[in-house]
């Protein structure tokens, strides 16, 4: 059952009280207004959930700085709402906001900037900028590898999006290469039935 509209309704009634206790830029406030956002995004409102995201964003940056991880993290998910209506430049540029923001506290290799690098890359991917994205995905993927594991799960979903890159700038050869070796490690690490694999087989099959 979704729960979202009732989730908002009582987030926004939780908001009408602090709002006249605290004020409109505590941070209880703007975490509220966030959480609103949220249940938004879960019901597929995603202009407004922008909206909510963008008021909290701005009142967050003054009061705690733009690398405070409240700030950072209600931008990555306004960048997820630019993207989910597809406005995938603004998404991109967001998204590398927070990266910087990250690489400037949590350093190049933590798994929140790792992630967020990967947003970056499939930002690109989506805006047919295919050879950026295959190069944002390998620093990805060597900084994974590092600290990870060839055999980690979140590698292996690295090596597949490469190879869909090199796909789509038509190394087919490749591409085919690559996605046979992604196969066979997720095959041995996740199993036949894990939907990982079966994505990475399905382009296989649709190669053939």
């Amino acid at each position: 059952m979704d729960k979202h509209p009732e989730a908002e309704a009582e987030y926004r009634q939780a908001l009408a009280a602090l709002q006249q206790k605290l004020g409109t830029d505590h941070t209880d406030m703007l975490i509220t207004r966030y959480q609103a956002a949220r249940e938004l995004a879960g019901q597929d409102r995603h202009a407004e959930a922008e909206a909510e995201y963008r008021q909290a964003l701005a009142a967050l940056q003054q009061k705690l700085g733009a690398d405070h991880p409240d700030t950072t993290n209600t931008r990555y998910w306004l960048g997820w709402e630019l993207a989910a209506q597809d406005r995938h430049a603004e998404a991109e540029a967001e998204y590398r906001r927070v990266l910087a923001a990250l690489e400037r506290v949590l350093g190049a290799e933590h798994y929140r900037t790792l992630i967020t690098r990967y947003q970056v890359a499939g930002e690109l991917a989506a805006q047919d900028r295919h050879a950026e994205a295959e190069a944002e995905y390998r620093q990805v993927l060597a900084a994974r590898e590092r600290v990870l594991g060839a055999d980690h799960p979140s590698t292996l979903a690295t090596r597949h999006e490469i190879a869909t890159m090199m796909a789509a700038r038509g190394k087919r050869a490749e591409a085919e290469a690559e996605f046979r070796d992604v196969l066979a490690s997720k095959m041995r690490v996740l199993g036949a039935d894990h939907p990982s694999t079966m994505v990475t087989a399905s382009w296989l099959q649709s190669a053939e």
